[in-house]
C-alpha cells in the first residue's frame, strides 16, 4: 500500500494485486498435482486390502468345500466382495483349484487394476494415468513410476 501525505490509505495497486495472484497461481500449479497424487496413493489400499481379505476368505472357502467354486454346476467363486467407492471387484474361478480376483479402478481411480490368485501372486497394471506405470515384477504398484 502506498501512503500519500495528508491522505488515508488508498489500497493496493493493480501491480501488487497481480503479483499476489501470480504467486498464488504458481503455488497452486505445484501443489495441486501433488495433492491429486496423494489422494490416489491413499485410495490404493482400498483395493489391496480388500484383495488380501478376499484371498483369505477364498482359502477358508476352499478348506470347507475343497473347491473354489460354489458348486460343481455353478462355476462361480464361493466368496463375494463388498462394494467399494473406487474399485469394482470380480472373481474368475478357472477350475476347482484356481481363481483370480481382480480389482478394477472406477471414477477417480480409472486406469488402475490389481489382481491376486490362489498362489498369492500379486500383479498390477496402470494405464492412462500420467506419471504412473505398471511395475516390472509381480507386485502391487503403490507409487508413481511403477514402485511397489
Amino acid at each position: 500500500m502506498r501512503r500519500t501525505p495528508g491522505r488515508q490509505n488508498t489500497g493496493f495497486t493493480l501491480i501488487e494485486v497481480m503479483i499476489v495472484v501470480a504467486i498464488i497461481a504458481i503455488l497452486a500449479g505445484v501443489a495441486l498435482p501433488s495433492y491429486v497424487d496423494y489422494l490416489r496413493r491413499g485410495r490404493i489400499p482400498d483395493a489391496t486390502a480388500t484383495l488380501s481379505t478376499l484371498q483369505v476368505k477364498m482359502e477358508q472357502w476352499f478348506q470347507d468345500n475343497r473347491s473354489y467354486y460354489t458348486s460343481a454346476s455353478v462355476k462361480t467363486c464361493g466368496v463375494t466382495a463388498s462394494a467399494s467407492s473406487y474399485f469394482s471387484f470380480s472373481c474368475t474361478a478357472s477350475s476347482d483349484t484356481a481363481y483370480t480376483w481382480t480389482a478394477t479402478g472406477t471414477g477417480a481411480m480409472a486406469g488402475f487394476s490389481y489382481t491376486v490368485n490362489q498362489d498369492g501372486k500379486q500383479t498390477s497394471v496402470v494405464s492412462g494415468v500420467s506419471g504412473w506405470s505398471s511395475p516390472t515384477g509381480s507386485c502391487w504398484v503403490t507409487k508413481k513410476g511403477g514402485v511397489c
